[in-house]
């Protein structure tokens, strides 16, 4: 491998990890500071996608597509954690997990009416559409370069929000001492609902921006759903950052794993897994 293509992989190393991440900074919210085990958290991507394709048809601008998809997303999520998820919070974990599996399937048949089951893709805007020269005649897609840098930012933000705001002190404490913190005089039902609603967004996002690389097409929430499970166990539940450093690890070792080792790639994203739980059976961080 040259160093041309070992910067390429390296790239497309740290795009899959950041785009990882941007799902699972959502459902590690969820599940960690809410307490719900949340199958249908994939679905949330697999519906950020399609908004794409629709949204961007209809409105022939994927830029706007994005403004309005992520406006529904929050308004779905605080809808869904209303009439849904609000009942779940003290259930047992295996009743979170039927119910929201029974969701998953009805989102599936949803799509299936509305949209159809072909695949489908979603055209990249024309600003970004070019590449950029890496070296020795090779070039990188700008597109990869935007996704990048968007989950950077959102990543920041997110850190921002949740160490120096008082929205996050409040989301921290509701994390810790869900009492105390109604006995405080904070709603805690609204604060919720907003944080579930922001963990939609994040994965709703995180769909529409893939769209253009990955492709639209059935099931596809299922398989981001299993390894955003991966980067929050070993990130440690709850933890947002080490969400996002398991996000990067696996990106690198998937990304690594295809080029080096094409036939074993696929186990080594849970041989790492393993191998950090052996270390540190928590994960990497504790939620903060």
């Amino acid at each position: 491998m040259d160093l041309t293509t070992f910067l390429i992989q390296c790239l497309n190393s740290v795009q899959y990890g950041l785009l990882l991440f941007l799902v699972a900074s959502g459902l590690t919210l969820i599940f960690g500071i809410m307490g719900v085990i949340n199958l249908a958290h994939g679905s949330f991507y697999m519906i950020g996608a399609y908004l794409a394709f629709s949204l961007s048809s209809l409105l022939g601008s994927l830029p706007l597509a994005l403004l309005v998809g992520i406006v529904l997303a929050v308004a779905f999520g605080y809808v869904l954690e209303w009439v849904f998820f609000s009942y779940l919070y003290d259930r047992e974990h295996l009743q979170q997990v039927l119910m929201t599996y029974g969701l998953i399937l009805v989102f599936e048949e949803l799509r299936s009416i509305l949209v159809g089951d072909d695949v489908h893709g979603v055209a990249i805007p024309e600003l970004l559409a070019g590449s950029i020269a890496i070296g020795n005649g090779m070039t990188y897609p700008v597109y990869r370069l935007f996704v990048s840098g968007v989950c950077l930012l959102l990543a920041l933000g997110m850190y921002l929000l949740i160490s120096k705001t008082r929205l996050g002190m409040m989301v921290r404490a509701g994390a810790t001492n869900r009492e105390m913190v109604q006995s405080l005089g904070i709603n805690i039902t609204l604060l919720y609902r907003v944080v579930f609603a922001v963990g939609v967004a994040l994965a709703v996002f995180a769909g529409m921006i893939a769209a253009p690389v990955s492709s639209v097409y059935p099931g596809m929430g299922g398989q981001v759903l299993i390894i955003c499970f991966v980067v929050v166990v070993i990130g440690g539940i709850g933890s947002i950052k080490g969400a996002l450093i398991a996000a990067l690890l696996i990106g690198f070792v998937d990304t690594f794993g295809k080029v080096l080792w094409q036939e074993g790639a696929g186990a080594l994203v849970y041989v790492l897994m393993a191998a950090i739980l052996l270390w540190r059976p928590a994960g990497l961080f504790k939620a903060g």
